[in-house]
């Protein structure tokens, strides 16, 4: 795979696209996002927005925030007379600010949501064009990177509006490595990036044969446009390159990751509006790294090669190879991202965490939906708290929520 049997080359030459930088947010302050310009078309345009679920998200707010102010039935009447007029309606900053966190607590899959209210949330829904949203994207790693010390960050761009939709960014997370396979059918790289490295390549990026290379961000400025693609900004992707604390050759191994877990391919919904250009991120779990990115046989699949480094036997299963591969691999993340000051939880603790979360969640009287499979961590299930036992059922209704991204819904285009 590189220079020798079982050696990965460590490298980042990029060839760069520039954007412009976006500035200072205006609506930091709080001040509102400005109106959609008004359309000329005569008569109401067809309604995006349902009213029901905009009655239910305004509704929920005033309950869970009860100094937000506003008479609950005056914003109620002022929103579903924008709804008429428009067929969708605004949401306010604070309106914003608690969708994006509520959407979080209700995400199913997620183990990390004991801190869904300290999400920041960076409101720029006026941005429409590639170059700018980019440029946030950017800042966003900025951000969120926080010199090694991880907060979890969304920044939300351009809503889907009737007859406009909104951005896309095509790549599944801000950061993801390049993989393509070699003419000899092997991986190379990432399999994981397979799709969008195919993609880049066609809109004219270049390839560098590196298993570790950064993809290009690529923004649709709406659905229909042609990507364009940015080169990530150095200052902007922090990587931290793995050792281990008791096998120095692991360092030679030229492995690394990204801190930033930064999904950026799905769409937030609040009160019916979606807002289909929203990345987000936490902070990594140990095993997501070194349990399945590294791990699995469809990504980087490095068992094979961590076992026969450390000398252990595969002529048959019952040796437990890939369950000893396995660990020291975890071992090996963890202590890196500790080196390197990067947060990163361990599955134990994120698991007693998580266990906080439905406590504190009970006490509001609230249920916590979680899909069981994606909470239990893939390594040592059974020795964490959050294996044995129950979990709310899934209400695939449950809103706010990030959602996978659907095609544009009618009346949009």
């Amino acid at each position: 795979m590189g220079a020798g049997r079982n050696t990965l080359i460590f490298s980042r030459s990029r060839r760069r696209k520039s954007v412009p930088s976006t500035g200072t947010c205006p609506y930091a302050s709080g001040d509102p996002a400005p109106a959609a310009p008004a359309h000329e078309a005569r008569g109401r345009l067809p309604q995006l927005v349902d009213r029901h679920e905009a009655e239910r998200f305004i509704r929920q707010f005033h309950d869970e925030q009860p100094g937000a102010g506003e008479d609950v039935r005056g914003r109620m009447r002022e929103v579903l007379a924008e709804i008429d007029r428009t067929g969708t309606y605004t949401h306010s900053p604070a309106e914003l600010a608690f969708g994006a966190r509520v959407a979080w607590r209700n995400a199913a899959r997620c183990i990390g949501r004991l801190y869904w209210r300290s999400l920041v949330v960076r409101d720029l829904r006026h941005l429409t064009s590639a170059d700018d949203i980019a440029a946030a994207s950017f800042e966003h790693l900025r951000l969120a990177g926080n010199g090694g010390r991880i907060r979890p960050v969304i920044t939300v761009f351009a809503p889907d509006r009737p007859g406009r939709p909104g951005p896309r960014i095509v790549n599944d997370q801000l950061v993801r490595y390049a993989g393509h396979r070699t003419p000899e059918g092997a991986w190379h790289g990432d399999p994981r990036g397979a799709s969008l490295t195919a993609q880049a390549r066609d809109l004219g990026w270049k390839r560098d044969e590196e298993p570790f290379q950064v993809l290009p961000l690529m923004v649709r400025e709406h659905p229909a446009a042609r990507p364009e693609w940015y080169e990530l900004p150095d200052d902007a992707v922090r990587e931290v390159p793995l050792s281990h604390p008791d096998h120095p050759w692991f360092a030679g191994l030229g492995l690394r990751w990204y801190a930033v877990p930064a999904i950026s391919d799905m769409t937030l919904e609040i009160g019916g509006v979606r807002y289909p250009a929203a990345p987000f991120n936490g902070w990594y779990m140990g095993t997501e790294i070194g349990a399945r990115n590294l791990a699995d046989t469809e990504r980087y699949d490095l068992l094979p090669m961590v076992a026969d480094r450390l000398g252990f036997d595969r002529s048959s299963e019952r040796t437990l190879w890939r369950d000893r591969a396995l660990v020291e691999l975890n071992v090996a993340v963890l202590h890196s991202f500790q080196e390197a000051g990067v947060t990163m939880a361990d599955h134990h603790t994120e698991s007693q965490r998580f266990l906080r979360h439905i406590a504190q969640e009970s006490r509001h009287g609230r249920e916590t939906p979680a899909d069981w499979s994606w909470i239990v961590p893939p390594v040592s299930g059974s020795a964490t708290p959050v294996f044995h036992r129950y979990y709310d059922a899934v209400d695939p209704s449950l809103r706010p929520a990030f959602l996978a991204r659907q095609p544009p819904a009618p009346g949009t285009q």
